[in-house]
């Protein structure tokens, strides 16, 4: 097998295992854990995980003083990113919230424009439109259900917030930083924000069945190691564009998923919503104008989701 095919076959494993949170995540929710207590938990299995990568690579934990403040600032922003998606889940499909996300390359791109004066496409601009109609017709689904205005909104602050971290973590500053090293600390100033909410709620649940720990532990290391290696290694042998685009087989994953595991339902309406903003979002990004902004960081954090309770 020469090296391009391997390139895109990594490209599809990293989008597979990243899609896989469902299967590990919901047997704990239904086991009592809270959403703050399963975070911090990903969180703190995945930091030796990344720092036993650093080390295999020689490489060392030092970080200038001036870095520190910025790395605390994309903790939080990364932390906040999986709370807020974490939260909508609560209120929509895992699918479809996992589709309306997927909009953060179009987010980059817009930030970019609006603080760094970037221009903005005509192609670009017609993918905007194309995608807010995708989410139009989510929306308004066609069996009359309407989405939650809250969890839709939750997830626009996880795209948000995600967006903000991929803008900040290629900034002149931190650039020339290993990406693990990036990751490392990032994790370790995120799992601050899970471990004030737990102090300020005295709310820490553990998991009941002595197996369920294996299901943190998979959260660590699916979606986190094995998703990161096996992006990094695509990228490597494809380039970033290829291995962005195929990236859009997240949020597919997640609906697969939604579906043969958790029982949603997908209308016509909404497949066609879905397929506009995959569509729209792949055209962005293969067009170039962000590309070098995604290549560090895609796929390094899950996102961890919460099974429905309902809609609107």
């Amino acid at each position: 097998m020469n090296e391009k095919a391997q390139g895109y076959i990594l490209a599809v494993i990293a989008a597979a295992t990243y899609g896989m949170n469902p299967l590990f995540a919901l047997p704990l929710y239904a086991d009592g854990m809270n959403p703050d207590s399963v975070l911090f938990f990903r969180y703190l299995f995945a930091i030796p995980l990344v720092g036993a990568m650093i080390k295999g690579r020689g490489r060392d934990f030092k970080v200038h003083r001036t870095t520190l403040l910025p790395l605390f600032v994309l903790g939080i922003l990364m932390a906040a990113s999986s709370l807020t998606l974490f939260e909508a889940y609560n209120y929509m499909d895992a699918g479809i919230a996992s589709t309306i996300l997927f909009i953060y390359p179009i987010l980059v791109a817009l930030i970019m424009a609006a603080v760094y004066k970037e221009k903005v496409t005509l192609q670009t601009a017609l993918c905007i439109l194309l995608a807010l109609s995708g989410i139009a017709m989510l929306y308004q689904g066609g069996d009359g259900i309407t989405l939650s205005l809250t969890g839709t909104l939750l997830v626009f602050a996880s795209a948000l917030s995600y967006a903000i971290y991929i803008v900040g973590v290629n900034r002149p500053s931190l650039k020339e930083m290993a990406t693990l090293k990036v990751t490392f600390y990032v994790l370790l100033f995120g799992v601050l924000l899970f471990v004030v909410r737990l102090w300020a709620s005295h709310d820490l649940t553990l998991p009941s069945q002595w197996w369920l720990w294996g299901n943190l532990l998979a959260l660590a290391v699916f979606p986190t190691a094995i998703s990161f290696l096996c992006t990094t290694s695509a990228i490597q042998r494809i380039g970033s564009t290829p291995t962005a685009i195929l990236g859009a087989l997240e949020p597919v994953t997640a609906i697969f998923f939604g579906i043969t595991v958790f029982g949603e339902r997908l209308t016509a309406r909404d497949c066609m919503g879905i397929t506009l903003i995959l569509v729209a979002v792949t055209v962005v990004v293969a067009g170039g104008s962000i590309t070098h902004q995604l290549v560090r960081l895609r796929k390094m954090f899950p996102r961890l989701p919460l099974k429905k309770k309902g809609k609107g």
